[in-house]
């Protein structure tokens, strides 16, 4: 069984290129634009998203903020990007982020699961409805910039 196969996964086609996305993934800038939960960045490293780098952000509303950071574990430049994100105090998420041509646009998989810590304990038929709850939205903040990016 891939570790995919036991994650939430969302899926959405995203009407521009692969290469498109992939620019947007590859900017670890603009990470808290288009994954909920992140509010602001705090620094990227310079090789992101190679395998190893990382990104630190942070989540939450002022001022009850917590800095935390997400590291890439696998990168297939334009195909394929594994995270470990950290979310404390809730614990840390392995996220798997796909992507494969489909004419001119992008089909994106999004497979996510908690990994380490108190999310870990929540029983899956819980949290698997939440994560893709999440992820519903983050797909679609994925597929706005990737989309207007390209448009403009």
């Amino acid at each position: 069984m891939r570790v995919a196969d036991a994650m939430t996964r969302n899926t959405k086609v995203i009407q521009t290129s692969s290469d498109k996305v992939w620019d947007v993934l590859a900017d670890g800038w603009l990470y808290p634009l288009w994954v909920v939960g992140a509010t602001r960045m705090r620094g990227v490293e310079r090789h992101w998203p190679e395998k190893g780098a990382k990104i630190h952000h942070s989540a939450g509303a002022w001022p009850l903020v917590v800095n935390d950071e997400t590291e890439v574990l696998d990168c297939e430049p334009g195909r394929l990007l594994r995270l470990r994100a950290a979310g404390w105090p809730l614990g840390e998420a392995e996220v798997l982020i796909t992507l494969e041509p489909v004419g001119s646009h992008t089909r994106v998989e999004l497979d996510e699961d908690a990994s380490v810590g108190p999310g870990k304990l929540v029983p899956k038929f819980v949290r698997a409805p939440v994560i893709a709850w999440r992820n519903t939205e983050t797909l679609l903040r994925l597929a706005l910039l990737a989309e207007g990016r390209a448009a403009g």
